[in-house]
């Protein structure tokens, strides 16, 4: 039989051997350690240091597109809408520094704001309550002739509200431009319900529309009913007129926004969107991809990962040109992708 001693002078041995080897570990193989941390960090603060300055660099680019955009913007916008009349369609929480800066640009473009429609949060109720009240007044509204298709509430006033604003302008269209008294009285009608507040003369049929989304959407997902309802209804703008934008800011331009499903979900169709509205360069860029859509042509701008190159625009420069409307048609600010008529 073995002795007790023996195990307890087992035991002494291995916790000797461990602090041992601890001692040794913190003394002999520290430096060694430490250097390796060293090294890690240092490359780690290089990899820091190196994204810092393209962070800086690209913040320079997108200031200098902005500075070119602010100082030239009557140059590069000159009568590119000279003769077309705009909506603008703005949702609850719609940032006022997109709404006025795209105001400005489409004036400096030649273009007619007839007037704005500023939308109510009760536009946008999904409840069942709230979907019945305002599908038996669109019912209730809809001019002899105008025939609403089926869907949601919202894409029925949707369908409504278009056709009272919009106009192609064609043979058998009405006259953009001229005074609508049925147009009138269906947005009066929603107007005294708490749809929608109009100023301006929106039933003075505009041809073009700029859809301005919240500052920040109500929900970080795609599937939230106001955004998929304000991409509804941007639809049915651009099946009524010549063209629709979706202008919104950089803030609000980002997962669960109209413009991130438009992109993300695959709902753009024949719409253009613009993620940075809020900027000189961004407010430019609306009216440019106005002019691009009566000519057929529509893209994603901007500087969100969605936009159509996922990178922030260049700086842009000016160059000589003939007229003023071909330096607006062919120098694009602040967006991603070119874009020429």
């Amino acid at each position: 039989m073995i002795d007790f001693r023996y195990h307890l002078v087992s035991v002494v041995a291995i916790f000797l051997a461990l602090a041992v080897g601890l001692l040794l570990g913190s003394t002999v193989l520290r430096p060694y350690a430490l250097k390796g941390l060293q090294a890690v960090s240092k490359g780690q603060q290089h990899e820091i240091d190196s994204l810092l300055q393209t962070r800086d660099q690209l913040q320079r680019e997108v200031a200098a597109g902005n500075q070119f955009a602010q100082a030239n913007a009557e140059q590069l916008l000159h009568q590119l809408l000279e003769g077309e009349r705009v909506v603008l369609v703005v949702a609850p929480g719609a940032p006022e520094s997109v709404t006025s800066g795209v105001t400005q640009a489409l004036g400096m473009a030649g273009a007619t704001v007839t007037g704005q429609l500023q939308f109510q949060a009760p536009f946008f109720d999904t409840s069942p309550a709230g979907s019945e009240k305002l599908a038996q007044l669109a019912e209730h509204l809809a001019p002899v002739g105008l025939t609403l298709d089926g869907g949601t509430a919202q894409a029925q006033a949707s369908q409504l509200i278009a056709n009272m604003v919009l106009t192609k302008d064609g043979p058998g269209q009405p006259v953009a431009g001229q005074r609508d008294s049925t147009s009138e009285a269906v947005l009066n009608g929603l107007a005294a319900e708490g749809y929608v507040t109009p100023t301006g003369d929106p039933w003075d049929r505009a041809t073009l529309a700029v859809v301005i989304p919240p500052a920040a959407p109500a929900s970080t997902q795609d599937s939230n009913a106001a955004s998929q309802a304000l991409v509804t209804l941007a639809q049915q703008l651009d099946l009524a007129g010549l063209g629709t934008v979706v202008a919104g800011s950089t803030g609000g331009s980002g997962p669960g926004s109209a413009i991130d499903v438009m992109r993300a979900g695959g709902r753009a169709g024949h719409l253009s969107s613009v993620d940075n509205a809020d900027t000189p360069a961004g407010q430019v860029v609306v009216a440019q991809a106005l002019f691009d859509l009566m000519h057929g042509k529509n893209g994603s701008y901007g500087v969100a990962s969605t936009a159509n190159s996922g990178a922030p625009s260049p700086a842009p420069s000016p160059s000589p040109t003939a007229s003023a409307t071909s330096v607006a048609a062919n120098t694009k600010v602040g967006h991603s992708g070119a874009r020429t008529p």
